[in-house]
C-alpha cells in the first residue's frame, strides 16, 4: 500500500487517480501512524511551502516523513513535495524538512516576455540513471507548474535537468528519496511510467 500525505495541499486526488488507473493500491492519509507503517509514500502538492509546513509540523507530518526516510521507506516526492523535502524555501523563507540539503529559489528571467510560474510541457535530459527513470526516453515531456525549483547542495542528488531560460534540477533523489518537479499523474504515459517505477522500487539505487 501506498500512502499519499494528505496536509490540505492540491493535487491529492489526482495522483490517487493515476495510481488508481495503473491498479496500484494507494491512500490518502493525513495520519502519521499510517503514514510510517505503510510500504512507500508519496509526498505531492500544490501550494505555498511556508504554509505548507506549517500544516506539516501541526500534524506531526515532519516527524513522520523524517523517520520513514531514515528507516529506508521508498519516498516520491511531487512538486511542492520535491521543494518541501529540501532545508530552506524562499517562497515564505520558510525552514523545510531538510532530508536533502538546499535550497528552493525563485524563478527570476532576465527575459521579461518569459512567464512565471514555468507552465506547461518541457523535456528533461537525465544525468544518472536510476530505477524511478527506467524507460524515460529522450524527448519524453512533462507536465510543469512551478516558480520555485530545487537546488540541491550536493550535485550528486540532481539526477535530472530541466532548461527554463536557465538549467534547473527537474528529478532530485538520495537513498531511498526521489522527488520530481513535475507531476507525473498529469503528464501522460511518460509519467505513468515513472509511477510504476517507483510502485516497484524497493528504494535501492542499483
Amino acid at each position: 500500500m501506498i500512502a499519499i500525505i494528505d496536509y490540505d495541499a492540491g493535487n491529492l486526488t489526482s495522483v490517487k487517480r493515476a495510481l488508481d488507473y495503473l491498479g496500484i493500491q494507494s491512500r490518502i492519509t493525513p495520519d502519521p501512524d499510517e503514514i510510517m507503517t505503510s510500504e512507500r509514500i508519496i509526498f505531492p502538492g500544490v501550494g505555498h511551502a511556508a504554509s505548507a509546513m506549517n500544516t506539516i509540523i501541526k500534524r506531526g507530518l515532519d516527524q513522520a516523513l523524517k523517520e520513514s526516510y531514515t528507516k529506508g521507506t521508498p519516498i516520491l516526492g511531487i512538486c511542492l513535495g520535491t521543494q518541501i523535502i529540501l532545508s530552506h524555501s524562499m517562497e515564505g523563507n520558510t525552514d523545510c524538512l531538510g532530508l536533502i540539503k538546499g535550497d528552493c529559489p525563485e524563478f527570476k528571467p532576465e527575459n521579461p516576455r518569459l512567464k512565471i510560474p514555468h507552465m506547461g510541457w518541457n523535456q528533461i535530459r537525465k544525468l544518472s540513471d536510476h530505477p524511478i527513470l527506467d524507460n524515460v526516453d529522450p524527448g519524453d515531456e512533462f507536465y510543469f507548474v512551478h516558480s520555485f525549483y530545487p537546488q540541491p547542495h550536493n550535485p550528486s542528488s540532481i539526477l535530472a535537468v530541466c532548461e527554463y531560460e536557465i538549467e534547473f534540477p527537474s528529478v532530485i533523489g538520495c537513498n531511498n528519496l526521489v522527488a520530481t518537479q513535475f507531476h507525473p499523474e498529469k503528464s501522460g504515459p511518460a509519467g505513468l511510467r515513472i509511477l510504476s517505477n517507483f510502485s516497484s522500487w524497493d528504494g535501492n539505487l542499483c
